[in-house]
């Protein structure tokens, strides 16, 4: 895990060390292990990078990293969880290596097949190879943006970098989006989804996930996907119990490859099903031997405080230790800038200022690398609003099972009392009668599934894995996310609907497969809090009051219409959070 840097020329202006070493400089918390600048012989292009070691600790894996004879150069930050599959199947190729890195063995990919080698990749990555031969920039993001690639574009240079503040570094303008800010202040909006690239700052721009850059010397970019979910496979046939069993399988190996690291391995455990499930896994393929080591935020005296249930996954394992952190409004105040610096960009609650305490309090422990249970709930239908998606289609296509689902809806979320069946008029139902004769699409079919397409590889999930990105790194750790092998993810959405969402429970397969692993009251818990601190308490603050009172002010802002109007009811936050932008 790094921070990366570089810098393409298009005029006759050289490329200088002081250029790459100031973008560097800047993220000495993204690699506080080392550091590396490289420049090629015609000066046009420039990489840096910053090192947090944790595959090949040795020199051999510093980087920036050249291969074949220096034809190619790479800055890279992330981790190829399957590289010693990879690394194999090369050898008997006839490719050769000189250092034990993921690295190393993603630069001899690269030159066997190009852009076609994203295909065979394990793993969360933003990198940069440079083709000295062909004069060719090869930029890459991983499938779901677990790691971050921003980059800014005109007519003399191609800049790119982990980190937005990197690009003042560079003598880039600093611009602030003023439309799009003001759209989240408004609406809550943080990513849009007709504009996903698109960040707070003009001219800043993020290569989107599952995606791949070239650019040459002469100026000519090119942006490709290489990726992404085929909601057309053929629908798994076989049982529930045979789902479950395929999906643990895939999931117990998930989890073992991203155990693989030189540095120590403990996990983030919030008393929830999915971080719970990753760290009974990782108990039990540990064993008695090596104790893992937990990281848990806690709120005293607040009523959503998931102290007993991280407490009974705890008592359940073989060999864990716990370590609490207890983040409150003094924390808060202390650390609220610092979590501001790091994000660049607004972020969604205070609940991130909790996630940058377990990061905090994972560093004092000298634990380098977290494993983290995000992207379940995207994939596996964790929120009650998929619920009522299923529900509308049930009640167009099934009525039967539109009862039975209602009914124990009803029983389990007390949010079930505002739901109401979707009206469909005569016309509408002639409709979908005629459609399915013809056989053609059929309306409110699918919601189900798009939805959670749309959530796991567009907007949502992104949004959570650029404040885990931000905070891990704020204190030189790593997250790994087992929930985000795409081999499991593809499994996942060839599965029926009634296999993630039935009889009331969310997350139906998940459960399923660890019945016999969880302890009950974990496994089919049915609340849902996740990292919720008291922000409210926290926002109680002359000099938040003060600072909101000023936005609204400057923007010259209706704030009661606003709220009337918009979806969220985080109002004071959004203004808190524009404050540091205007």
């Amino acid at each position: 895990m790094c921070g990366i840097a570089g810098i393409l020329k298009f005029n006759n202006e050289p490329v200088t060390v002081q250029e790459l070493k100031s973008m560097t400089d800047i993220i000495i918390h993204r690699g506080p292990d080392g550091e590396g600048q490289w420049i090629n012989q015609k000066l046009n292009i420039g990489l840096g990078h910053r090192r947090l070691s944790i595959i090949d600790l040795s020199e051999n894996a510093k980087q920036p990293m050249h291969y074949a004879n220096c034809r190619y150069s790479i800055t890279f930050n992330g981790e190829i969880y399957n590289y010693i599959e990879l690394k194999e199947g090369l050898k008997k190729k006839g490719f050769t290596f000189n250092s034990d890195s993921d690295t190393e063995v993603l630069l001899a990919l690269y030159h066997f097949k190009k852009e076609e080698c994203l295909q065979d990749i394990d793993g969360m990555f933003a990198f940069a190879i440079w083709d000295e031969v062909e004069q060719v920039l090869f930029c890459a993001r991983d499938r779901f943006g677990e790691k971050p690639f921003h980059y800014y574009y005109d007519n003399n240079k191609f800049v790119f970098a982990s980190e937005i503040k990197q690009f003042w570094q560079a003598g880039i303008e600093k611009n602030i989006n003023s439309e799009k800010l003001l759209n989240y202040i408004q609406n809550g909006i943080i990513d849009e989804e007709n504009n996903i690239t698109k960040t707070f700052y003009k001219n800043i721009l993020r290569l989107d996930a599952a995606h791949y850059l070239r650019i040459t010397s002469g100026n000519t970019i090119s942006i490709n996907k290489y990726w992404s979910i085929n909601t057309s496979t053929p629908v798994f046939l076989g049982t529930i119990e045979c789902a479950a069993e395929n999906f643990l399988d895939l999931f117990k190996n998930s989890i073992r490859l991203r155990l693989r690291s030189d540095v120590p391995v403990g996990s983030s455990l919030s008393g929830g099903l999915d971080s719970s499930s990753i760290v009974m896994l990782i108990d039990a393929l540990k064993g008695n031997e090596i104790k893992q080591n937990t990281f848990s935020a806690r709120f005293k005296g607040f009523a959503k405080d998931e102290g007993k249930h991280i407490e009974e996954v705890v008592k359940a394992c073989k060999n864990v230790l716990v370590h609490y952190t207890w983040p409150d409004k003094d924390y808060f105040e202390k650390a609220f800038n610092k979590v501001t610096y790091h994000q660049d960009e607004p972020y969604g609650s205070a609940s991130i200022v909790a996630q940058y305490a377990v990061m905090e309090i994972a560093k004092q422990n000298n634990v380098t690398v977290l494993l983290d249970g995000q992207g379940a709930d995207e994939q596996l239908g964790g929120y009650s609003p998929y619920y009522k998606l299923y529900l509308d289609e049930l009640f167009l296509y099934n009525q039967r099972l539109f009862k039975t689902e209602f009914k124990a809806y009803q029983a389990f979320h007390q949010e079930s009392n505002n739901y109401t069946p979707i009206t469909e008029t005569l016309r509408m139902k002639l409709g979908r009668y005629r459609r399915k004769l013809l056989n053609q699409p059929l309306p409110y079919k699918n919601n189900l599934k798009n939805a959670l397409t749309q959530h796991t590889t567009h907007c949502g999930l992104k949004e959570l894995l650029r404040y885990a990105d931000r905070n891990s790194m704020a204190h030189s750790r790593e997250v790994r996310l087992p929930f985000l092998s795409h081999k499991l993810v593809e499994f996942i959405f060839s599965l029926p609907d009634e296999y993630k969402l039935n009889n009331g429970w969310t997350k139906f397969i998940l459960r399923k497969a660890m019945d016999n692993i969880l302890p009950n009251s974990i496994c089919w818990r049915v609340d849902k809090i996740g990292y919720e601190p008291p922000q409210n308490d926290w926002l109680k603050n002359e000099k938040y009051k003060t600072e909101i009172d000023r936005v609204v002010k400057a923007l010259e802002i209706n704030v009661n219409e606003i709220s009337l109007n918009s979806t969220s009811n985080n109002m004071d936050w959004r203004l808190l959070m524009g404050g540091n932008y205007i």
